[in-house]
């Protein structure tokens, strides 16, 4: 089978027409790592999948991913969905009921032919942790066990693009947190793109490299995920879950004081260190910043309690509501710095008399690592 180019995007240029609902969608997608499609329901995230596994024929357009073209309307030529090298995990496991958990890992890489097999039929044993299953029977795993060994099914296939449709929505809440785990590290251990299916902002938080955020069958944004949760343009930025996500590297820990030091580009902060083993010094980690656990003031704060303050620039403002306000901070300098959200009352910064260009200071009353 061959492999992505480095570099090389995932070409989705797709319409479909049904009635009452058009699809279109022009995006160019990374060629590794998870890219979440994101919106609410019935905005086309489920026929976007569709139509990339050869499921709907009557669609039109260009799909290509690394150097294979699947689908080209201008020449005529759509592959069918059994010559896809794709693998597709539904928000049920569909797992074989017949069969252990080994046997079903090795039918899907028994029909895949020598030649395209890329790894072997274990290939997500350790990925996703479930060596110690492989005697079992479906009906004897938990939900999240099943799902894992969904997942890891549809590896066994070596298959060039990755399809997940919601493969948490039928999990209870503890199941998830059992999962969520294990595909953090789909984006960093697989060599292929993953297009992932959600409308879960604590997923997008935690999984999405890559966003496409669609509505009504149109996309309104694709970029990093980092970049288009603190757009004010965008709903993301929106609501009770608007949030910042940053990318930051764990610095020199304070153990006399047991907290862990967070770096990164505009700043620095701390948290209690919750960990029996600390992680190691260097090691990236993604941190949620909540638009309303963030209050600014002009001056610098003189003994509180709040440990993170940070000094930043107003960079654009949004109403969010009724009575609220979204204040977009910049971290640093532009293109080199970090953005943060912060949601405060009407009254708050008419009082303030908060405007772009400002230099206040970001108090920060909750982070969370989500990866």
């Amino acid at each position: 089978m061959p492999n992505n180019k480095p570099g090389s995007p995932l070409e989705v240029q797709i319409h479909l027409k049904r009635q009452g609902f058009s699809l279109d969608v022009d995006v160019r997608l990374p060629p590794q790592g998870i890219t979440v499609l994101f919106g609410p329901s019935g905005s086309g995230k489920t026929s976007v999948l569709r139509v990339l596994a050869g499921l709907e024929p009557a669609s039109s357009g260009r799909i290509c991913v690394g150097d294979e073209v699947w689908q080209d309307s201008s020449r005529g030529l759509f592959v069918p969905v059994y010559q896809r090298a794709l693998g597709y995990v539904f928000q049920e496991a569909s797992l074989f009921t017949h069969l252990t958990v080994q046997d079903n890992l090795k039918f899907g890489f028994d029909r895949t032919p020598a030649a395209k097999r890329r790894h072997g039929w274990d290939q997500g044993l350790e990925l996703l942790g479930i060596s110690h299953l492989l005697a079992r029977m479906p009906h004897e795993l938990s939900g999240g066990e099943r799902q894992r060994v969904a997942v890891a099914r549809a590896l066994a296939t070596s298959p060039s693009l990755l399809l997940m449709d919601e493969p948490l929505a039928a999990l209870d809440t503890s199941r998830k947190a059992e999962i969520l785990p294990w595909l953090e590290q789909l984006h960093a251990q697989l060599d292929i793109p993953v297009v992932y299916v959600t409308h879960a902002p604590d997923e997008l938080a935690r999984l999405a490299d890559h966003v496409v955020l669609l509505n009504a069958g149109s996309v309104r944004a694709s970029g990093p995920v980092m970049d288009l949760m603190t757009r004010l343009d965008l709903p993301l930025a929106h609501g009770d879950s608007a949030a910042a996500l940053i990318e930051a590297r764990i610095g020199v820990p304070a153990p006399e004081d047991r907290m862990c030091a967070m770096e990164f580009a505009g700043g620095s902060l701390v948290l209690p260190q919750t960990r029996s083993t600390p992680l190691p010094t260097g090691t990236q980690v993604r941190i949620r910043i909540q638009a309303r656990d963030v209050s600014i003031s002009l001056q610098k704060p003189e003994q509180t309690s709040v440990l993170n303050i940070l000094p930043a620039t107003v960079a654009d403002m949004a109403e969010d509501g009724p009575g609220q306000v979204l204040i977009g901070l910049q971290l640093g300098s532009p293109g080199h710095g970090t953005r943060l959200l912060s949601r405060i009352t009407q009254l708050s910064a008419r009082r303030l008399a908060i405007a772009p260009g400002m230099a206040v200071y970001a108090q920060i009353k909750g982070v969370a690592m989500v990866r």
